[in-house]
């Protein structure tokens, strides 16, 4: 059996958003205590974030839109500039600690602590766009993750796998230049943000280096398992990535209010079955998956939970 990191931390139920909010701190209460309840918690290995430099935010962002974050929560101001990005004063260093917990997620999985990690986090990231939040998004925690693979352990190809029902502009348009990291995102569409069609493939020398597979409203288990069979595993075995990471939005499950797909707790298992392959063949098996989407609680925890289990079962 694999050995599995947990990354969590309180502060991550502290970045206040409101209470009606769909991205909400009850997202990750609910999640701790299904694991708990399921006793899966047990069995994983907890790790501590970090907070991170903002040299490293630099890696994804300007230095205006960093400002603008830090100034804007320090201020005391309760929403970014797209007014569903929602924000509370200790907002900008949570957001640091969640780009930090994947940093220790990787140097676990570099260092043979564990085999995997999940990174239990808030704020999401894959719509933070370079120079502005955007849905719920702060800070682009997968891209500054990869950059950190990249210019840390100098491992060159890292692959981010997106399967939140929401395409993931920002890491999109952050990387779309780059060969080195291959982007797949798997989405509904048309949906919000609008972005995602299959001839968005990147631009220049990172063209081809993007792969977009958008599926209409009612997609089902079936339909996601083959466009990860037919389209995904053979772009990801002509990639090679040296580590994967999973942007794992559980959004496009059958139960989630912002969403018209119908993905099964176990289609999300399939799903990391699939990504877990690419990263055995590739990379050593170096595979983190760090937390997106997922808004219906007892679907999110129960997808999680599924996904944590296969992870387990490598």
């Amino acid at each position: 059996m694999n050995k599995v990191g947990l990354v969590q931390h309180p502060d991550f139920q502290k970045h206040d958003t409101g209470g009606a909010h769909p991205e909400r701190p009850e997202r990750l209460q609910t999640l701790h205590a299904h694991l708990d309840a399921t006793g899966l918690t047990k069995d994983l290995i907890t790790l501590e974030p970090r907070h991170v430099d903002t040299s490293w935010l630099e890696k994804a962002h300007t230095p205006e839109h960093i400002a603008n974050v830090k100034s804007r929560c320090t201020q005391g101001i309760t929403y970014m500039d797209d007014f569903d990005t929602r924000i509370c004063p200790l907002s900008f260093d949570i957001a640091r600690l969640a780009v930090g917990a994947t940093f220790e997620a990787i140097d676990a999985v570099m260092d043979v602590r564990v085999h995997t990690a999940f990174c239990a986090v808030r704020p999401p990231g894959h719509h933070a766009e370079r120079n502005h939040a955007m849905g719920f998004c702060l800070f682009s925690n997968a891209v500054i993750a990869a950059r950190y693979i990249q210019e840390t352990y100098s491992l060159e190809r890292v692959a981010i796998v997106d399967w939140d029902v929401h395409h993931g502009n920002g890491t999109q348009h952050i990387l779309e230049t780059d060969p080195s990291v291959f982007f797949f995102s798997i989405h509904q569409y048309p949906h919000y943000p609008g972005t995602g069609r299959a001839d968005e493939t990147g631009i220049g020398a990172g063209e081809g280096f993007t792969l977009n597979a958008p599926v209409p409203a009612g997609s089902d288990d079936a339909m996601y398992l083959r466009i990860f069979d037919d389209v995904f595993l053979p772009a990801m075995h002509a990639f090679k990535p040296q580590f994967v990471i999973i942007s794992a939005g559980f959004d496009a499950h059958r139960s989630d209010p912002l969403s018209a797909t119908q993905v099964t707790e176990s289609g999300f298992a399939e799903m990391t079955k699939r990504v877990m392959t690419v990263a055995r063949d590739h990379a050593d098996g170096r595979l983190i998956s760090l937390l997106e989407g997922g808004y219906d609680l007892g679907g999110l925890a129960r997808s999680v939970e599924s996904h944590i289990k296969e992870l387990m079962n490598g």
